[in-house]
C-alpha cells in the first residue's frame, strides 16, 4: 500500500517546495518510487499558451516522477494569489474530488506520494475550504515546514494545534531560507524540540541554490527512517 504525506508550512515562502523536493530526492535515492503533487499552484508563467507551474515542475524533476503534469498539478493559475482567489478570477471551480482522484492515480503507481500545499495550513483553497480541509479529505498526515525566524515557536505550535483537530502531525522541519546569525534563530531548533508540539525531524541549512544531487543529500537532514516508521504506523 502506498504511503502519503501532506507538506504544509507555517506561512507562505517558508521553503515547503525545497523541503518537499529534498525529501523526494532522498527517498528516490533509497530506491522508492516517489510521486509528487502540488494540487493548486498560483503565479504560473505562460509558455506557448500553456501555464508552467514552476513548483510542480521542480518537484517532478527532483523526484524523478514520470507521471503526467496534469496529475501532479491539477490546477494552475496566473495571478500570484491564494488558489481560491486565483481560481475565482479564472472562472474555475476547484474540486476536491478531482484532486483526490489525481492523488489516487499517483498512489496506485508509487511507493509514496508527497503532496505540497499552498501557503499555510488555513490558506483558502476554495471559498469554503482550506489546505487543512484538503489534507483531511486526502486523509494524509502532515509534515510542517517552519521558517527559522523569531516567532517560529508560536507559528509552529498554532499550525500543529489546528492540524491535529483532524489529522496527525508526524513532525516539523526547521528551514533556514536565509543566513542565520541572530540569537533567537540559533536557539529555535532546541526551542521547537521543547515546545513545538510535534517531533523536530530535521533542520535545513541555508543554501542559495540547489541541484538534485545536493537536494538528495540535504534530504538526509530529515530523520527519514523515523518519518517512514511514523507513516507506516
Amino acid at each position: 500500500m502506498s504511503l502519503g504525506l501532506f507538506i504544509t508550512g507555517t506561512d507562505t515562502e517558508v521553503g515547503k517546495t525545497v523541503v518537499t523536493a529534498a525529501l523526494a530526492a532522498a527517498l528516490a535515492k533509497r530506491g522508492l518510487r516517489v510521486g509528487v503533487m502540488k494540487p493548486a499552484e498560483s503565479g504560473c508563467p505562460s509558455l506557448e499558451g500553456r501555464l508552467m507551474p514552476q513548483d510542480a515542475l521542480f518537484l517532478k524533476a527532483m523526484s524523478g516522477c514520470t507521471a503526467p503534469l496534469e496529475l501532479i498539478n491539477p490546477y494552475a493559475f496566473v495571478p500570484p494569489l491564494t488558489p481560491a482567489l486565483a481560481a475565482e478570477m479564472a472562472g474555475v471551480a476547484i474540486e476536491i474530488d478531482h484532486i483526490r482522484a489525481c492523488y489516487r492515480q499517483l498512489a496506485a503507481t508509487h511507493d509514496i506520494v508527497l503532496v505540497e500545499g499552498a501557503g499555510g495550513l488555513l490558506a483558502p483553497l476554495t471559498a469554503e475550504l482550506s489546505m487543512h480541509d484538503l489534507a483531511t479529505a486526502l486523509d494524509l498526515p502532515l509534515l510542517v515546514v517552519a521558517r527559522n525566524i523569531l516567532g517560529v515557536i508560536n507559528h509552529t505550535a498554532l499550525t500543529v494545534t489546528v492540524a491535529r483537530q483532524t489529522v496527525p502531525v508526524v513532525g516539523i522541519v526547521l528551514n533556514n531560507n536565509h543566513p542565520t546569525d541572530q540569537q533567537a534563530e540559533q536557539t529555535n531548533a532546541e526551542s521547537l524540540r521543547r515546545w513545538g508540539r510535534a517531533p523536530l525531524l530535521g533542520q535545513f541549512p541555508y543554501i542559495p541554490s540547489l541541484e538534485r544531487d545536493q537536494l538528495s543529500s540535504l534530504g538526509e537532514a530529515i530523520d527519514i527512517d523515523g518519518l517512514l516508521s511514523s507513516l507506516r504506523g
